[in-house]
């Protein structure tokens, strides 16, 4: 299983090429979604164990009886979580590059870039070779969508690797594997902060099957991005405020979709002010933040990641071609964003009386969801106001509305929400809800770059596995299996 680079000598004269057809092939599925079915089983009985101080199966619901025999020494300890998602993580480093070809795509950039091409401007196409043969041939002709950053390490990492393409994947893994450390670090502090389970944070994303096979095993941009945002957010709220806006910025730089979050830092920023004055002078109330404060603080957001990420552009010296490279996600259709699922049901309903394009309605229904979308993130930096936990909130709130309401979303997209998600105590519906989508996410996408979406048998099969995935969390065996292995108790002889 696994997008294996195509024309390449290595993968046929290692003779391991069978594994990609016939039986081969099919033996790989198999034993590829074991795994990913032993992950899911994991993680759900890691769940337990932390939530409730148990992971066993049993035939019963876990109930607020289970919640009360729960004592903080039953908890794993995060020094040891942390050593675990190493562990999970680890087989993933050198694994097939999973359910996309992005990575080939990098690479593909990156040495255009080398070539002296511009990646903003000029299509993979314009290289031919092993990087261009192996990555998804409808990106062929599109532009780079990457901040100057990520770029750059693309750039040094082909310099090295030349188009050697296992190398290339190899490589890059290693220049993404620093947001999997950065999150380590800041997840669990980013949780405490807030009086969340530190434990729970790295439950709810780095132990997340569908976080760790899609952006390790991906690989994905997403990876870095992550961690620089979550330590970056830390370190705001810790009260480096300038630092916190500078290591945002280096996230902005990797992926402009990380700038999401920065303008709320603004209201993190201002709740800090009375309480350092208040430390500085315990004899009196301290004031609130002042007008002079709020343009401090306002300027600095706007200076400091701007400065950073200017830089970024400067060093590469490419300007910002970048925002062309955005507008290719257009290609990208399927029903998980709302303008598009809309779209859909419009040329349905309309069929009877009239042949509508979907290509000719998504248009309206993606601009429409632009507009609301722009009036959303208004709304929800302005809600965000009050305290840390509601700035932190919305922009969780923020990175959904923009994953519900973009043109398109794919799977790796939903870890810009999660990893600010640890700051929050979640319900266990919530948890339920995380671990249906994640499952979700990992069997309507397969790992051959096709979908179930407009598969209906496929997409029920999708569904039901996911549901019983997500009752899992609260049962611990929904679907009653410890009857028929129970065995009925001897009969005392006569």
């Amino acid at each position: 299983m696994g997008d294996l680079p195509r024309n390449s000598p290595v993968v046929t004269d290692s003779g391991w090429a069978w594994v990609s057809y016939g039986h081969g092939k099919t033996l790989s599925s198999i034993v590829f979604w074991a795994g990913v079915g032993a992950m899911v089983f994991a993680w759900i009985r890691l769940g337990r164990r932390i939530r409730y101080g148990t992971g066993d199966i049993g035939t019963g619901d876990i109930g607020t009886e289970d919640i009360g025999n729960t004592t903080e020494d039953d908890a794993l300890s995060v020094r040891s979580l942390r050593r675990a998602a190493l562990l999970w993580a680890a087989p993933l480093v050198v694994a097939a590059p999973l359910y996309s070809r992005d990575v080939y795509a990098y690479l593909a950039q990156s040495a255009l870039l080398r070539e002296g091409f511009n990646p903003y401007t000029d299509g993979p196409a314009h290289y031919p070779g092993p990087l261009l043969d192996s990555m998804a041939q409808v990106w062929t002709a599109t532009t780079a969508p990457y901040g100057p950053l990520f770029m750059g390490l693309g750039r040094a990492v082909v310099e090295i690797t030349g188009d050697h393409v296992i190398l290339g994947v190899l490589a890059m893994r290693l220049v993404l594997l620093p947001g999997l450390f950065l999150a380590l670090w800041a997840i669990p502090r980013l949780a405490t902060h807030f009086g969340a389970s530190p434990q729970s944070g790295l439950w709810l994303v780095l132990f997340n099957p569908m976080v760790l096979i899609h952006l390790i095993g991906g690989p994905h941009v997403e990876l870095l991005m992550m961690g620089v945002l979550v330590a970056g957010v830390v370190l705001a709220l810790q009260g480096r405020h300038i630092a916190g806006l500078a290591v945002l910025g280096v996230a902005v730089s990797i992926k402009v979709t990380a700038g999401i979050a920065v303008p709320f830092v603004v209201w993190i920023w201002l709740s800090h002010i009375r309480p350092e004055r208040e430390s500085a002078d315990t004899t009196r109330t301290a004031p609130g933040a002042s007008g002079s404060d709020r343009v401090r603080a306002f300027a600095a957001v706007a200076a400091v990641p701007g400065a950073v990420f200017g830089a970024s552009t400067l060093v590469l010296g490419l300007g910002v071609g970048w925002l062309h490279g955005l507008s290719w996600a257009d290609r990208i259709i399927n029903w998980f964003t709302i303008p598009t699922a809309v779209g859909h049901v419009v040329t349905w309903v309309a069929a009877p009386f009239t042949a509508l394009n979907l290509q000719e309605v998504l248009p309206v229904t993606r601009g429409i969801g632009s507009v609301c979308l722009a009036l959303i993130l208004v709304g929800l930096w302005w809600w965000g106001r009050h305290d840390e936990r509601s700035a932190v909130t919305g922009m969780v709130l923020a990175m959904l509305a923009v994953l519900l309401l973009e043109p398109s979303t794919l799977p790796w997209y939903y870890t810009w929400a999660l990893c600010l998600a640890a700051a929050l105590t979640l319900s266990d519906r919530m948890r339920m809800t995380v671990v249906g989508v994640s499952t979700f996410m990992l069997v309507a996408f397969q790992p051959d770059d096709s979908i179930w979406f407009y598969r209906p048998p496929y997409l029920i099969l999708a569904l039901a596995v996911s549901a019983l995935a997500a009752v899992s969390l609260t049962h611990r065996d929904p679907l009653r299996l410890g009857r028929i292995v129970r065995t009925s108790p001897p009969t005392a002889a006569t």
